[in-house]
Order: C-alpha cells, then sequence, then structure tokens
C-alpha cells in the first residue's frame, strides 16, 4: 500500500484533469440541452435509459440505479415527465412493490427531438478529441474506474 499521503505530481494533473471533466462537463451537456430542449442532462438520460429498455419499460428501483440516481430524486423527474405525458407509471403486475415506469409516443418523441444536437455535443466534447486507441483506452480504464467506485457505494 502506498503510505504517501499525497499524489504525485502526474496523479495530481491527472486528477484535475478527472475533476475537469466529472464537473464541467456534465455542467456543458446541461446548459445545452437546457437551452435547446428545456431538460436537464439527467432528464436526457432518464429519457435515454428507457428508450433501451424492453417495451420502454422498467421498474423505477432499476431505472434509479442505472442512472445513479436516489429513488426519490427519480420520483421529482416522473412527477414532471407523467405531467408532460412523457411517461406512465403503474404498480408492476409481477410484483405489486413495485412501479414500473413507461416511455410513451410523446417521450419517444421528446428524446428524439433533442438527441441530435445533445450527441453531437457529446461527441465534440468527449469523442472529437481523442484517436480509436485513446477511446479504447479511456473505456477501458473509465470502466475500471466505474466498477471499483459501484463497489465501493454498494457497501463493499
Amino acid at each position: 500500500m502506498d503510505t504517501q499521503p499525497w499524489l504525485d505530481d502526474d496523479q495530481q494533473e491527472l486528477w484535475q484533469a478527472l475533476l475537469t471533466v466529472v464537473i464541467a462537463l456534465p455542467a456543458a451537456l446541461d446548459r445545452q440541452l437546457q437551452r435547446e430542449a428545456g431538460i436537464s442532462n439527467f432528464e436526457y438520460g432518464v429519457l435515454a435509459r428507457l428508450s433501451m429498455a424492453d417495451e420502454a419499460t422498467m421498474r423505477l428501483s432499476d431505472l434509479a440505479r442505472v442512472c445513479d440516481s436516489t429513488l426519490p430524486r427519480l420520483s421529482k423527474v416522473m412527477d414532471r415527465f407523467e405531467a408532460r405525458d412523457w411517461v406512465v407509471r403503474r404498480p408492476d403486475p409481477g410484483d405489486g412493490r413495485y412501479t414500473l415506469a413507461t416511455l410513451t409516443g410523446a417521450g419517444r418523441q421528446k428524446l428524439a427531438e433533442s438527441a441530435p444536437e445533445h450527441v453531437a455535443q457529446v461527441k465534440r466534447l468527449v469523442f472529437d478529441p481523442l484517436s480509436a486507441a485513446q477511446r479504447r483506452h479511456l473505456g477501458t480504464a473509465l470502466t475500471r474506474i466505474a466498477a471499483t467506485v459501484r463497489r465501493e457505494l454498494e457497501g463493499g
């Protein structure tokens, strides 16, 4: 185990770059989505995750997990989405303890309208500055970091 309590110069440089990405990238995506679509990056992510699910339906608890959200935060988003007719919620017929959310046609339309500019922004900010090899290396590194962070959050 490393006994030095401080980051070395290389680690500090990498850490500062990662902090910029973790903090500034969501802010940049939020700004673009708010300006172009009137939704947040988080809301876009919820719509996108639902659209990728079988029959565009997920249990709220599963949706919260894949969106790295709490149920209370997701519930507030679902309230707004239902008011706009973008989702419908109903009890899970297989287990009434759970609630299902289903993306509606209007929700799919909102996602389809929002996607082109959002995807272009993601490409500009994340993918365009990197070569194919750099993207592969970044993917490998981020997958490992994400797995470690998820284990930590799950208490293990």
